[in-house]
This record gives C-alpha cells, structure tokens and sequence, in this order.
C-alpha cells in the first residue's frame, strides 16, 4: 500500500487542502509571472511603426479581387487574416473612396496610379462612386494614370477614369457589352418527375421561371433586354467621354473587333490603340521608369509609391465637428434574425440602427443598400426601426449602391430620401414563392405515401406528397397579399396612386436612371451626395464627421489583435511562420521597413560571402 493510502480520514482531508494551496499559489504565480512578461513585452515593442508619408509620393489605386461594401467574415476573422497577411480578394470601396478624397488635397501626393491587375470584380454602380472621386481628384490638378494587362469591361471602365492608359504589349481590352443568360430545368425536372409549384404575383418577377420553363418568357425577355440596354448605353457613354470618343465611334469599332483583330494579325495591343481604348504599350520597366520620371524615382528602380491601403494609416480623424452622419450598411439576402457579414439580418441591422438612435452624436443616419431582397417579414422589420429613428428626430436617406431590389427596395420606403446610383439595379416590386413536390419521383423509385389527416390540409405541405389544392389557394392567397401590401406602401411613401405603382411594378428591374424617371426614387447620386444631403437636413452644413456604424471586436478580441499585430510588427517577425500559412507577400509596410534595414547590412559585405534572404516581394 502507498503512503498516501496508509493515511487517516483526518490526515487525508488536510494533505488534501494543503495541495489545493499549493496548486492555487503556483497558478497566481505563474499568472503574475505571464502579465510581468506582457508588460514587458508592451514597455519594449508597443509603439506603432509607420513609415514617414514623403514628397512627390504616387498613390497606387490598385484594387484586389471582388470590389465589395462590406468584407465577408467578421471583423475578428479579418483581423486575423491581415495578421497572416493572407487577406480574402476582396477590396472595400469606401476605403479607395476614402483615400481618393484625402489624397486630393494631400500636397504629398502629386499623381495616382489606377493598376486594375488584380481586380475581378466590380458592379456599375460602384465604378459611377469611383468615377466621381476620381473626376473629383483631378480638380486639384493632379494627372492619373492607368495600367493593365487583361482588361475586360469592369477593368477597363475603371482604367478609361485616368488621363493615360498604359496597356503591357502582350495585353488585351476586351468589351463585348452586357448579357444575361442562364439555364432553365424544366424538361429535367419533367424526366425527375419532381412537381414544381410556384405562387407569384407580377408579370416580370422571373426568379424562378428556370424552374418550369426551358427558355426565357417574352416578359422576362422585354424586360431584361430594355434594362441591359439601358445599362450598356450608361457604360458606352461614360468610356466615350472618358477617352474622348465620339459614342458611335466607340459602339461601331467594338462591334467591328472580328474585323480589326483580323486586320492586325492577332496583335490585341495594337487594335486597343487602332480604337483609341489605350494610350501606349509599355512594358513593366518602361512603367516604372515612366512614373519616376514623372514622380520621383525610389532609389529601388521603381518610383516613390504608397497603396491607398497604406495611405489610410497616415490619416487621423478631426474630432471637432459638432456632429456625426452614421452610416449603416444592409448587404446581402435579407433573412430573419442575426445574420454576419454578407447578409442582412433584421435582428442585426435593427441593432445598428437602434444603436445609430441612442448615439446623441449622430444627427442623422444614411442607410446604404446592396442587396437582391429576400424575406418580406424581415424587410418589414428594418423599414419599422427606420420610421424609429426618424420618430427620434433623425433624418433617414437610403442610398442604393449595386443592387436594392425586391426586399431591398420594400426597406427603402422607410426613408426620408431615396437615392440611387444610374447604374443601380433597383424596382423587382413583387412577390413569389416555390413549393417543390417529389411524390412522383419517389413512386419511380417504389416508394409512396398515404396516412390519413384531421382537415383537408393536415399534411398538405409534405415534400412526399402533391399539393392540394387546398394549400395552393392558401399560398397563393398569402402572395397576393403581399403584393398589395407591397404596392400600398410604395404607393403611400412615393405619393402615387396604386395603379401607378402596379404598372410600374409587376417584378420588374429598373436601372437607377430608368426608376428614377418613374418616381420610384428621388434622386440620382452616389454614396457621398447622399451622406451632404443628410447633413443638410441635420442641419450640420460643412462640419460633421462620418462614421460606420458595424459591429466591431468585442475588447477580447481587439486586444489579442493589437497586442499581437504590434508586436510582430516591431519585432519584425513573419506571422506566416507562426501561423503555418503558405508564403505570401510580406505587408507593404513591413516589406519597406525590412527593405530599409538591409540595405546598410549588405553594404557592409563588400568582400567574398554569402548571404541568403527571401523578402517574397510582389513586382510593380
């Protein structure tokens, strides 16, 4: 028998006791031991490091992946990537709006850079935000440029903003206009034998139309047709005056591409400059070179340069304006309850919306909307927290970015002022819903249903079984309501009649300039029109600040993130090595600051040696 066995009851109970203290000492000390090495930690490194912001400095517009209002993921998971320098491909447009309109009137900045390289994605209405502050920016005199390689329709509206297009001599302009296709399934659900029940008021609300018919109806088709019209003209008259086209010039040589491309023997470079798209096919160093000598050179073979990203870290916010316009974005499918980034969620947006109405520094409030629509119950929800607010005295105006259709537009109604971009896909003033049935599918497989129900629509909206027709009046009935709901408040919030309303509704999409010409909304503008039109009714004039209201990190979370985005900063340690991601290209500002400390250690090494060093820097 062990010791410890051999002991009394008494002698166990305090042997006992007397290691629970021990445990309890060794873990405050050992807690003591770690906050004594944070603060060290924190005494050492804790200060941030930015480099100084110096004359003749080009700012690089250079936007990365999908051109978005609002990051996917929560703040903390983001948080966590720009540790890992491993961020999502995407780029936020308030942030290039932001720097954009801080750079013009920065004396530091003498020209900007547009490099659409690594963009995907944008939407047209975000281009016309774009095209504004940088229109704006060349007010202050100060030249833009433009570089590409591939560039499709959304690059190279945004390349046609600067004064010179550079396109690399192997590059491409591509513009085939706008389309919409997409695949209908109605003979494959028939060979499935699933049964498709759709409910839907409006004669051109065609979400679902691929589900029981194999091509597109001829109201889809009109409707469709007069929208991308619309659009493509918006798109050809902006390039047009950008690049000092006559229109139809610009339409007949992109309709001859077969004809020109032909004519240079495949050289995609030279037809971009046969139809005035481009100014000059530079290469990589010739681009460099070209923007030293119009800048200033970097003593790298490069110019001086600094990434809007960057760019923002040098700025700081005046705290001494008498008020604030809060602003709240809605993006994404609108769903029931709380919902992330991506999505607009009643519970969440009401939050922020609430949250905007107890802040005594926001004087008024502009709600931005991208989003398809979605669940009408929850729309309902947000436009009553938005009657809310302007029951607490604050101005409330929407502005539409890319798309608010359907739901979005129903949360619009609650505004003060309705404004939208030309471009903005707005209207789908309808109401449908699906209830696919698989009875017939699974009899092919052997497999029936039967049972016995209390009423005729006990079970009547199993997926194993048809929909009566009992259910289908119920649905059906249930839609119609709606619609009428949909199309009386419209009616009630944009002073028309419900008959005007109806015929201008029936599910179908408007550009933001046709809407406009339909009373569907009040204004035509961009996000920072509507944010001084806000101010105007705050009575807040010229001085107010800006402020986003989101959910943030809780203070968990926003100091494990500062703690350690410092202190790998200063210790200069790559978090790729600590977070076992793959190799990528080092923060921009690390990359200068590592850049800077090596050069006096290689110029020590005159002499025979080896040195080994990998920065995993990106080219210009």
């Amino acid at each position: 028998m062990t010791e410890h066995t051999q002991r009394g009851f008494l002698a166990r109970i305090w042997f006992g006791f007397w290691d629970s203290i021990n445990w309890v000492r060794r873990m405050v000390f050992n807690l003591l031991f770690l906050a004594l090495v944070y603060f060290t930690l924190s005494f050492l490194f804790w200060g941030d490091w930015i480099e100084p912001l110096r004359s003749n400095t080009t700012l690089v517009l250079q936007p990365q992946g999908f051109v978005v209002e609002q990051y996917t993921g929560t703040p903390f998971e983001r948080a966590l990537d720009d540790l890992s320098d491993n961020d999502r491909p995407e780029t936020r447009l308030r942030d290039m709006l932001q720097a954009i309109e801080l750079a013009k009137d920065d004396h530091k900045i003498t020209q900007m850079l547009i490099d659409v390289r690594q963009l995907w994605s944008v939407g047209m209405a975000s281009l016309q935000e774009l095209q504004i502050a940088i229109n704006d920016f060349k007010t202050s005199g100060k030249p833009v440029y433009a570089l590409g390689s591939y560039m499709d329709q959304d690059r190279y509206y945004l390349a046609s903003l600067a004064d010179e297009v550079w396109l690399e001599p192997e590059g491409l302009v591509w513009l085939d206009g706008f389309a919409s296709y997409r695949n209908y399934y109605s003979e494959g659900l028939d060979k499935l034998a699933v049964d498709i029940n759709l409910f839907r008021v409006g004669e051109y609300k065609s979400a679902m139309e691929p589900y029981i018919r194999n091509d597109m109806s001829p109201a889809d088709r009109e409707a469709k047709r007069y929208l991308l019209d619309g659009l493509w003209q918006q798109y050809l008259d902006s390039v047009a005056q950008n690049r000092g086209l006559p229109v139809d010039v610009l339409e007949r040589s992109i309709n001859a591409y077969p004809e020109l491309i032909q004519n240079q023997q495949g050289n995609t470079g030279a037809v971009a400059i046969e139809m005035g798209l481009v100014d000059a096919l530079k290469t990589r160093p010739e681009i460099r070179a070209e923007l030293a000598q119009l800048g200033v050179a970097d003593g790298h073979g490069s110019f001086r340069q600094i990434h809007f990203r960057d760019y923002l870290y040098h700025q700081s916010s005046n705290d001494s304006s008498r008020g604030k316009i809060g602003i709240v974005l809605a993006e994404g499918e609108i769903v029931s309850g709380s919902a992330g980034p991506g999505m607009t969620g009643s519970a969440s947006i009401s939050a922020l919306l609430r949250k905007a109405a107890t802040d005594n520094e926001i004087k008024a409030v502009v709600l931005r909307i991208d989003s398809p629509g979605g669940d009408a119950f929850a729309s309902e929800i947000i436009r009553q927290e938005m009657l809310a607010l302007k029951e607490a005295g604050k101005p409330v105006l929407v502005s539409m970015g890319n798309l608010a259709a359907s739901g979005g537009y129903w949360i619009a109604m609650g505004a003060d002022e309705v404004w939208s971009n030309p471009a903005t896909i707005t209207g789908s003033i309808g109401i449908f819903g699906i209830v696919p049935t698989f009875q017939d599918s699974l009899a092919k497989l052997g497999v029936h249903t039967d049972g016995v129900g209390t009423t005729e629509l006990s079970g009547g909206f199993r997926a194993d079984r048809a929909l009566s027709d009992s259910a289908k009046q119920v649905v059906q009935s249930i839609i119609e309501d709606g619609y009428q709901d949909f199309i009386t408040l419209v009616a009630e919030n944009r002073e028309m009649t419900i008959q005007a309303v109806d015929n201008v509704a029936q599910g179908r999409v408007w550009s933001g300039q046709q809407a406009l010409e339909r009373n569907l909304v009040d204004q035509s503008g961009g996000l920072q029109a509507v944010i001084n039109a806000a101010a105007i009714r705050a009575d807040l004039g010229d001085d107010y600040q800006v402020e986003w209201v989101e959910q943030g990190m809780s203070t968990w979370e926003s100091w494990i993130v500062g703690w350690s985005a410092k202190l790998l900063s200063n210790l200069e340690i790559d978090p790729e090595m600590l977070l076992s991601r793959s190799q990528l290209p080092l923060p921009h500002q690390l990359e200068t600051r590592l850049r800077q400390q090596l050069e006096p250690l290689l110029r020590q090494y005159e002499g025979p040696g080896i040195l080994a060093h990998c920065l995993c820097l990106s080219p210009q």
